[in-house]
């Protein structure tokens, strides 16, 4: 949702909750032919498919399984095409918190650790770890003979070097640098030793490290600097090269055999290789994908979905993402939304049921608070807090608050000003039908008087004059994370853009900050539950935030695709995937 390198956290930083169910027929191998994708759409894309759920987090395998007379033993060949929704801002995932980065780096890079469940985890780089008793100090013994793409040994002094690099300001990193907000320093106990010590406790650390963002990097290649950055990891496949805008493959690495415990296999890769098409436009994406061009995409537009449902050879797969909601951001800072009457008249102005139901078909939940369902510690009566819709109580409100006059155009007047918020529309970051979205909200606060313009705004404006400048009244986003920890990231009143932060509210709340923190240090989970509700009914109170929908992942696949794995954040891993045909 939120911004980061250059914008990337805007989309995502969206947990778990899935059942999914194997899907049991055969998709035939998308056709290699020439593709209907013309000019700079024509990128043959790559990489897996089909959705996420990762329910309880855990790290589930997905198996396409089998029919007719293809054999079910792995095949070690082909190249897997992926249509992503999007584009690629960065290629480091320290520097960007955008879905596209991290499910294409999250096969890139390795972690210490892999989320196996809410509050579970099991080794990878780390083959062992201990706490000591004021969770302070965690001690990991690494993995050893162990190399990354560019010939450099893992040891300790990678660990070190990675979380240096996620520190430097000039890395510009907002998702990862908040989960490192606790950390103090990495002592090198010996080789395959250190000693990651932290200012205070912080329960989600083990949970962070199981990031893509907190990947490990290779000390050489961050060595290069940022001007000749290539994405140098461990993982399965290596980067190979990228055509900004347009694609990015990836080749599986030879040398690999550091899997997550729980992998199906050792050993290289089954696929030689992986191909990403960055393919914005959901029609052109949905039709590579039923045409045979791709092998899977994320991004599934509801109108498209039901057409996709039954249709031979693909599989649709829905999952509610753990994390922020996608939501509206109210900067309680500035303008007219300093005064809460005029934040809670917005509020009560739009029909959000309304406006998910008839956009999305259903498939989206209307959310109810800043955190999904899918996510730990959310509170379902935290919604008892939003104002319902109800435009007469809207009017009231703004009568109430002295934008008691209207103008020609119907919209309110106080002192001579209109009341007009700006919103400013991202181009580069527009996806979901969202658009649609905010000409309804639009339409809807316009019946009260409220004026919403909508300026459009490229990357570069979007960061400097609105995000970092604080020149807006409105932001929306979501942002997938796979602890409660995220409100932290969204409402402590230290995070904000300029502080590589995600407050866009900037909100400024001794309590809250108190509430956060006090979650994340204390080793009683029910009290960590208490304080994140605290959380999420104070915010909706103070209508700093205006909660929208739960972001839904949606992949469509080729049923050809099997032993596609997920991480806790629902990110793709191909180590195990091969293809049937």
């Amino acid at each position: 949702m939120f911004g980061q390198n250059a914008i990337g956290d805007l989309r995502a930083r969206l947990h778990w909750n899935w059942n999914m169910t194997d899907v049991q027929e055969n998709g035939p191998e998308p056709r290699r032919r020439k593709s209907r994708l013309r000019g700079p759409r024509r990128r043959w894309i790559a990489i897996a498919v089909v959705v996420i759920a990762v329910a309880a987090g855990v790290y589930a395998a997905i198996s396409t399984g089998r029919s007719g007379g293809t054999a079910a033993t792995p095949v070690h060949h082909g190249t897997l095409h992926f249509g992503v929704a999007g584009t690629q801002v960065s290629l480091d995932p320290a520097g960007s918190s955008t879905d596209v980065t991290h499910l294409i780096d999250r096969n890139i890079f390795d972690s210490l650790v892999a989320q196996t469940g809410p509050d579970t985890f099991s080794p990878w780089l780390a083959t062992g770890w201990t706490v000591s008793p004021d969770g302070r100090t965690y001690r990991f013994t690494l993995r050893e003979g162990v190399t990354f793409h560019d010939g450099t040994p893992f040891d300790a002094t990678a660990v070190v070097a990675t979380f240096d690099h996620i520190l430097d300001p000039k890395t510009k990193s907002t998702s990862s640098s908040s989960l490192l907000a606790a950390y103090q320093e990495t002592r090198i106990v010996d080789t395959h030793t250190v000693d990651v010590v932290l200012k205070q406790p912080f329960r989600p650390f083990l949970s962070a490290l199981s990031t893509t963002g907190l990947g490990i990097q290779s000390p050489k290649a961050l060595a290069a600097g940022e001007a000749d950055y290539r994405p140098v990891g461990t993982g399965p496949f290596r980067f190979d090269r990228n055509d900004p805008g347009h694609s990015e493959i990836l080749v599986r690495y030879d040398g690999y055999d550091s899997p997550p415990t729980g992998a199906a296999h050792t050993g290289p890769a089954y696929l030689d290789r992986l191909q990403f098409d960055f393919i914005g436009e959901d029609s052109t994406r949905v039709g590579a994908l039923t045409s045979g061009e791709l092998h899977g995409i994320n991004g599934v537009p509801p109108v498209s979905a039901n057409s996709l449902q039954g249709r031979s050879g693909l599989a649709l797969h829905d999952v509610e993402s753990p994390g922020l909601t996608y939501s509206l951001y109210l900067n309680q800072t500035h303008g007219p939304l300093r005064d809460p009457a005029v934040r809670r008249a917005l509020a009560a102005a739009i029909d959000v049921r309304k406006l998910v139901g008839s956009i999305y078909f259903g498939r989206y939940p209307v959310a109810d608070s800043p955190i999904s369902r899918a996510t730990a510690d959310y509170d379902p009566t935290a919604g008892s807090e939003l104002p319902t819709y109800d435009p007469a109580a809207a009017k009231h409100l703004l009568d109430q608050a002295g934008w008691n006059q209207v103008d020609s155009d119907g919209y309110r007047v106080k002192n001579g000003a209109r009341l007009s918020l700006v919103w400013p529309n991202w181009i580069d970051g527009q996806r979901d039908q969202r658009t649609v979205v905010a000409d309804g909200i639009r339409a809807q606060a316009k019946d009260v008087g409220i004026e919403i313009q909508r300026p459009d705004a490229e990357t570069g404006t979007y960061i400097e004059r609105y995000l970092s400048g604080g020149d807006y009244d409105i932001v929306d986003g979501n942002s997938v994370s796979p602890t409660p920890d995220v409100l932290r990231f969204a409402f402590f009143s230290t995070n904000t853009f300029a502080h590589s932060g995600s407050n866009m509210a900037l909100v400024n709340s001794p309590q809250i900050d108190g509430w956060l923190t006090d979650a994340d240090v204390t080793t009683d989970a029910g009290r960590a539950a208490a304080d994140y509700a605290s959380v999420q009914h104070e915010v909706l109170k103070q209508t700093f935030v205006v909660p929208i929908y739960s972001a839904v992942a949606s992949y469509g696949v080729s049923t050809s695709i099997r032993g596609v794995t997920w991480d806790a954040q629902t990110y793709p891993r191909f180590y195990d995937t091969w293809l049937a045909n």
